[in-house]
């Protein structure tokens, strides 16, 4: 199958430091390749990967300081696509709403997955408007936020390769905090937690203008506070991902808003490390009680939980891993839904526009287009 990736331009494929959506356009990309797809890649020019690279821009606009305007660049991206939408059975974008106007016009069918979150009252009125368009949820709480009736095509839960990040079996007796800094990711209850338990906390994060503010007011004072027992460590990626993550005895993941995914969740369990998590989101689709973490819904549950997550079988954690999270498992479920849709592309409208639809709680992948 002949299959287009549309990467956003923000950060390059994979990202080198953080960059959720990118990093999971870098997995499919790969696993699709390997299962003998031909793939084209449209994302940065620093981009790395075995598909074909379709450079829109010569490396991640986040690189770029003097780059005030994404949306410029954005304008660029679709046009390429446009250009060569022929050449593809199947156009997969991961750019959320930006282009869905343009992009349901081409020759080929796409399919867009949505990374971001849907609780924004603006997508209300831009869903409103495309319904037909075919969306994949990274979850089945994601959607609940989108009270509009649109066309579902399935729920892929994210997936990475197994070989990505090792499993370790001994931690070194930290907390982990990975993430951005921000309200919602709420670093402020892993402090908390650190600071009550007496358990050494490693933040490491990025912390995006939008939240430098915050940051300077409310978590550096902090763990100026805690200096000793707090330690803020920066961005990581690559292998000192692997070793911050796999060094740690659990993940804090104390979210207050509702996460699509939280793709730090499985890049924990991929290490053996348990998580600690808010019932937020989609954390109940990811985690299994005392399997893979513990999840809680306030601080008092968190700190008594904070032992019964540290006693979580490492093993067990890398094996539901390995069982519910690989890279196989989400690109096999995406190009059953590709399939579905190119054997739509000749059907008359009328047809598309009478697709059923997936009720929430059902099987992630499940294809939900006419039959």
């Amino acid at each position: 199958m002949r299959i287009a990736q549309v990467a956003p331009l923000a950060e390059s494929v994979p990202p080198s430091l953080y960059g959720g959506t990118e990093r999971v356009v870098s997995w499919l990309t790969e696993e699709l390749v390997r299962l003998g797809h031909d793939v084209t890649l449209f994302a940065s020019g620093d981009s790395r990967t075995a598909a074909r690279l379709h450079a829109s821009v010569p490396k991640a606009l986040r690189l770029q300081p003097h780059i005030v305007d994404h949306s410029v660049y954005n304008g660029i991206l679709l046009g390429d696509v446009a250009d060569r939408a022929e050449e593809f059975d199947v156009i997969h974008s991961h750019l959320d709403v930006v282009g869905m106007p343009l992009l349901r016009s081409l020759a080929a069918p796409t399919l867009h997955t949505l990374h971001g979150r849907l609780d924004l009252d603006d997508l209300k009125p831009f869903y409103e408007r495309f319904p037909d368009e075919p969306l994949v949820s990274i979850s089945d709480h994601q959607r609940l936020h989108l009270p509009v009736d649109v066309n579902w095509a399935g729920t892929v839960l994210h997936g990475l390769p197994e070989d990505e990040l090792p499993f370790r079996a001994e931690p070194d007796g930290y907390l982990a905090f990975l993430g951005r800094i921000s309200p919602e990711k709420r670093p402020d209850r892993a402090i908390e937690i650190a600071a009550r338990s007496g358990i050494p906390l490693k933040i490491a994060a990025k912390v995006d203008r939008v939240d430098r503010e915050y940051w300077e007011t409310m978590i550096e004072p902090l763990i100026r506070h805690h200096r000793g027992l707090v330690e803020y460590v920066g961005e990581v990626g690559g292998r000192d991902k692997a070793d911050f993550l796999g060094g740690a005895s659990a993940l804090l993941f104390p979210i207050d808003w509702p996460e699509p995914f939280g793709l730090v969740m499985i890049e924990a369990m991929a290490c053996g490390t348990p998580v600690l998590a808010w019932r937020n989101g989609s954390a109940p689709e990811v985690l299994e009680d005392d399997v893979t973490g513990v999840l809680v819904e306030e601080m008092s549950g968190a700190l008594a939980a904070v032992e019964r997550v540290l006693r979580i079988d490492r093993q067990g954690v890398r094996a539901a891993f390995e069982k519910r999270f690989s890279a196989r498992r989400m690109a096999e479920e995406y190009v059953r839904l590709y399939e579905r849709l190119v054997g739509m592309r000749d059907r008359a409208p009328d047809d598309v526009a009478g697709a059923t639809r997936l009720g929430v709680g059902e099987a992630p992948g499940t294809v939900h287009l006419a039959e």
